[in-house]
């Protein structure tokens, strides 16, 4: 941690901790005691964030603490920040280590344009729906995963995307902190051997090559009587993508310039 984030802990009336077992682990170790530490994390975070907030009207400092990472990026959070903002409190991120750019700097792929996109879906018709909105993204994909859907996201990224350079890593800043790296079929059969998969992991996905795949000019007679039914870009590419055999974000952005 850096030196002004342990003087905010220091300084702070209250710590609203994700995990409250955690963050006492923490001030042992930095050798803080807070004044008052509640728990702030997604079950109680509708109740709980009003209730910061008076005290931030009364004039007192919240410190807000997340389990690990950064504050609000797939972290609770959200809800207090947008409060306090709308109240005109003043509102000062203290970042730390970050899987996001730190898995980005290690993939070995370009970190010059890059999407975080967050968790992707757990049911694999969203998750493939997902994939495929991102299929036509020049930019690198950084995504968050649970090491026990890693295969099936692998397994579905690759049909989405088609075969692309990647790296999976995990357990970032810490002393078992591991990268793989390869295409997904590498990453695929490299894991399928493992026993247990288990650790935080962050997915890095190369962009999409920079020429676009052809299209039939039979596709876009198809699309634009699909928009002339009043069908919106979805719909033409789930009605389309398969019996084009185009990719479905190939077909679905093509939609939605012809619509335009």
């Amino acid at each position: 941690m850096t030196p002004r984030a342990v003087e905010a802990l220091r300084a702070a009336s209250i710590v609203a901790a994700e995990d409250t077992r955690s963050a006492q682990t923490l001030f042992r170790r930095l050798g803080l005691v807070p004044s008052r530490v509640v728990s702030y994390h997604e079950h109680n975070e509708r109740t709980r964030a009003p209730w910061l907030v008076d005290r931030l009207r009364e004039g007192e400092d919240v410190a807000l603490l997340p389990e690990a990472g950064t504050p609000l990026v797939s972290d609770p959070g959200f809800r207090l920040v947008r409060a306090a903002v709308d109240e005109g409190i003043s509102v000062r991120p203290l970042p730390g280590p970050s899987a996001v750019l730190a898995a980005l700097a290690g993939s070995g792929l370009p970190p010059d344009r890059f999407s975080f996109v967050g968790f992707l879906p757990r049911q694999q018709a969203q998750r493939l729906a997902t994939l495929a909105d991102l299929a036509d993204r020049r930019e690198t994909l950084v995504a968050f995963e649970a090491p026990h859907r890693i295969l099936e996201t692998l397994e579905d990224a690759q049909a989405a995307l088609g075969e692309r350079r990647a790296a999976i890593a995990w357990n970032l800043t810490k002393p078992t902190e591991r990268f793989l790296r390869g295409s997904f079929g590498e990453l695929l059969a490299e894991l399928g051997g493992w026993e247990h998969v288990r650790g935080e992991m962050t997915l890095v996905v190369e962009g999409a090559p920079t020429a676009r795949p052809d299209l039939d000019p039979g596709v876009d007679d198809a699309i634009r009587a699909l928009l002339a039914q009043g069908l919106g870009p979805r719909a033409i590419r789930d009605a389309l993508t398969p019996v084009v055999g185009a990719p479905k974000g190939t077909i679905y952005n093509r939609a939605v310039e012809l619509s335009q």
